[in-house]
């Protein structure tokens, strides 16, 4: 097995963060932060113009034909920049599309999700894991409430998690309520969503296994976000440490703060191995596969969290400021750190798939 990446799947990293710096510089993306919106038009356009949502569809549904692993590089690149707006979910809806039975939703819906004309978003209620969903749908018509739902005011598609652990499809519309609610997270609001009678499309019966594939896929997407979260915390912190001088010399000199850095590093390099193995893991159908996507959101999203704490500390009184935009991502890393369940569920479910 190779532990590193190729040179297509280095440029295709570099390619999506490069589109995102153009699309949303940081004057830009803090711009946005101060608005009171949920959708940010000219990243989201970019990024949907590289083919983002359809990476993992096949070529004849007009995609690229590539893994989970590729997806995983891409969303760790729009964790470096802080991209607003539903991504995972998007790429999830179009996976969902693209792998089911049911020919009428996938016919209507994956063309315009895949090339993101259609914005998507994922509601999985309850505690998040599939067995705990709620929603049920009667009639074809949704029933039921989901408390946190990303970017759902801009959402023109869901990927709705049902009651005993199918997956649906719900149209928003006059059938469905939609209350934003207060997330530390502002480069991707939640709502809470109210379902009553909205339309709605089976995609996987429960038992399916495509259902826990996709839940899968969705752990290792937000631990991927995190990666890249992590990493530019880290790098933000050298630069600045190379850059500040106290005492007539670089901060960076400083024997304690070279020791927070390094543990910052060593916090976020052993990380990239979990992830990779993840998706490895999943684009193989290994045994193991969900169990490697629990560890990687367990400990990578809890280090995140960690490491921007670390980073606003080395960097001293401005990194606590609004304006110099720290905070964008250790609001980032509380966001992925809790959504999908909390590092404890998922380390309690890995050693449960462990035999522990």
């Amino acid at each position: 097995m190779r532990f590193h990446l190729d040179s297509d799947q280095i440029a295709i990293q570099d390619t999506v963060f490069g589109a995102l710096q153009a699309a949303l510089p940081r004057e830009a993306l803090m711009a946005f932060l101060d608005d009171d919106t949920d959708f940010e038009p000219a990243s989201w356009t970019a990024l949907m113009e590289l083919g983002l949502a359809g990476l993992m569809l096949d070529e004849e549904a007009g995609g690229s034909g590539l893994g989970l692993l590729e997806a995983a590089i891409s969303v760790e690149a729009l964790g470096r920049g802080a991209a607003p707006g539903p991504l995972i979910g998007q790429i999830l809806t179009a996976l969902a599309l693209s792998k089911t039975g049911n020919a009428a939703a996938r016919e209507a819906m994956l063309p315009g999700v895949a090339r993101g004309e259609r914005v998507a978003s994922f509601a999985f209620g309850g505690d998040w894991l599939p067995e705990s969903w709620t929603v049920e749908i009667r009639d074809g018509k949704a029933e039921g409430e989901v408390r946190f739902v990303p970017s759902a005011g801009s959402a023109g598609a869901l990927l709705v998690g049902l009651k005993g652990g199918a997956l649906a499809l719900v149209h928003p519309g006059d059938g469905m309520e939609v209350t934003p609610i207060a997330s530390t997270d502002r480069t991707r609001p939640a709502s809470s969503v109210v379902f009553k009678g909205a339309k709605a499309e089976i995609l996987f019966e429960a038992g399916d296994p495509m259902v826990q594939r996709i839940f899968d896929a969705a752990l290792i997407l937000v631990a991927a976000d995190a990666l890249g979260g992590m990493q530019h915390c880290t790098d933000l912190s050298v630069e600045y440490a190379q850059e500040r001088q106290q005492f007539g010399q670089q901060i960076a000199r400083f024997q304690a703060l070279k020791h927070q850095l390094a543990t910052m590093a060593l916090n976020a390099e052993p990380s990239r191995g979990l992830l990779w193995y993840a998706a490895y893991a999943w684009d193989s159908e290994l045994p193991d596969a969900s169990r490697a996507a629990a560890i990687a959101k367990a400990h990578i999203c809890d280090r995140f969290t960690q490491v921007a704490r670390d980073a606003i500390a080395a960097h001293g009184g401005i990194g606590y400021t609004w304006e110099y935009g720290l905070n964008v991502w250790f609001r980032r890393s509380v966001f992925d750190r809790a959504i999908l369940g909390s590092p404890s569920v998922h380390r309690a479910r890995a050693a449960d798939m462990g035999g522990w």
